[in-house]
């Protein structure tokens, strides 16, 4: 059946998706790759989540996994069957690969936490660790259209706002990827299930 090809080959290419998903938040959570700011709880809460572990990455890969067991189904009865659970198992999919998609659109709109300067009732100028570029967005242009932000606002860790940006837009890609082939297995599967093996060629044979 063309229906379990197509199944195979969407299975196929969700599985580097999900692995990259996966390795992009695990960046997400080492800033510069150092260790120390996830030690000390200086990491995003955008990262924290890890909607790129769990939605793009762990329930889009078991969804894959079944994907690619369908063609193996010959039996009508069976094919019918693996499409059907396909089809539930994307629905899943469909779901982590959202609320990654919106995770992480909300962590690049909101931006890093980071070190920033700040001046004290007393005049003294510290650093003090928040969402700086959240509020730089509210009072002017929002910093990702202001680049000149990305290098100024944030002290510590060393160009995080880049490795913020870069990260989450790949995520961002990924998971919408990832959201659009689960959309065309649902509707690759409901074909499977309808339009699947001897449904035209099923005879009542002589008695």
């Amino acid at each position: 059946m063309c229906t379990g090809r197509c199944a195979r080959c969407l299975g196929i290419s969700l599985l580097p998706l999900a692995l990259t998903c996966t390795l992009a938040n695990a960046f997400l959570l080492f800033p510069n790759f150092e260790y120390r700011y996830i030690i000390e709880g200086n990491v995003s809460r955008h990262a924290w989540v890890m909607s790129g572990l769990w939605g793009g990455g762990f329930m889009v890969f078991i969804a894959a996994k079944s994907f690619m067991s369908t063609s193996s189904k010959t039996g009508c009865c069976e094919f019918r069957t693996e499409m059907l659970c396909s089809t539930l198992y994307s629905a899943v999919a469909l779901t982590g690969s959202t609320l990654c998609f919106m995770i992480c659109c909300t962590g690049l709109v909101k931006g890093p936490l980071c070190a920033y300067k700040v001046t004290f009732s007393n005049k003294s100028q510290g650093l003090e660790w928040g969402y700086p570029l959240e509020q730089f967005s509210t009072r002017e242009v929002n910093y990702l259209y202001n680049r000149t932000s990305w290098f100024t606002v944030c002290v510590e860790p060393h160009n995080v706002v880049i490795w913020n940006v870069v990260l989450f837009c790949i995520l961002l890609a990924l998971s919408g990827a990832e959201a659009l082939l689960c959309v065309v297995q649902i509707l690759n599967g409901i074909t499977g299930c309808v339009f699947g093996p001897d449904v035209r060629n099923n005879k009542v044979g002589p008695v």
